[in-house]
């Protein structure tokens, strides 16, 4: 289960998320999840990193995450694009803010963006700066990352997004995997008796991938230029 703090800076706690018992035996397409990531779980995760009366936002809008902060007694805020500037809105009466006082505590992000198909580093590390800029110190960005096979050479887009994130400033606070598929009972590959005759299960030539990432990153401080601003 995703942690609020961890024992050791540079190896973030691993929270698992199970398929839900009750949908083991339903399509696990739902066309109200994030990203892949179902509104049970999804709330789940709002709650985790949130409290009362926090301003949650979504860089893509979407409804559920909206839905989601409303029932749990949040803002929801809506983001707008200003040239390469962000802005986040909500309800709530216009008034003068600073951003270190009211600023997103967490953001939702999945990437990669649908402008883009890559994820570069140095794209994602300026992505990263300027929601770095939304948030108010202690908030949180989870960034979600569809499942994707590996090519091979390739740089999994985990590392990336975990590097992009420290240039720009964030810390690396936890990683969740989220199964999307319900795991077999018995793998025959773990039996010592079977496992070396056992052949292996592959997708055209790769195994099926199983899951999803969710990485979650929190801001501890602020450029001065930034609060400034």
């Amino acid at each position: 289960m995703p942690q609020t703090h961890s024992h050791h800076p540079e190896r973030p706690p691993v929270g698992l998320f199970l398929v839900p018992v009750h949908r083991r035996a339903a399509p696990l397409v739902d066309p109200a999840a994030w990203h892949g990531l179902d509104p049970q779980r999804l709330a789940w995760l709002i709650r985790h990193y949130t409290r009362d009366g926090d301003l949650v936002a979504d860089l893509d809008n979407h409804p559920t995450v909206s839905k989601a902060a409303r029932y749990l007694h949040r803002h929801s805020g809506t983001i707008t694009t200003d040239g390469d500037d962000l802005r986040v809105t909500d309800g709530r009466p216009v008034r003068a803010r600073r951003v270190a006082e009211d600023g997103v505590a967490l953001l939702l992000a999945g990437l990669p963006r649908p402008d883009r198909d890559d994820l570069g580093l140095r794209d994602t590390a300026a992505a990263m700066h300027r929601w770095h800029r939304l948030l108010r110190p202690g908030g949180f960005v989870l960034v979600a990352l569809p499942t994707h096979g590996l090519e091979s050479g390739q740089i999994s887009r985990r590392s990336i997004v975990i590097s992009a994130a420290r240039i720009a400033g964030l810390n690396y606070h936890q990683h969740i995997p989220v199964l999307v598929l319900p795991l077999p009972a018995h793998d025959p590959r773990t039996d010592a008796a079977t496992a070396a005759s056992t052949v292996p299960a592959l997708l055209h030539g790769r195994h099926l991938r199983t899951h999803m990432d969710v990485l979650a990153f929190t801001a501890t401080t602020l450029d001065q230029k930034d609060t400034d601003a």
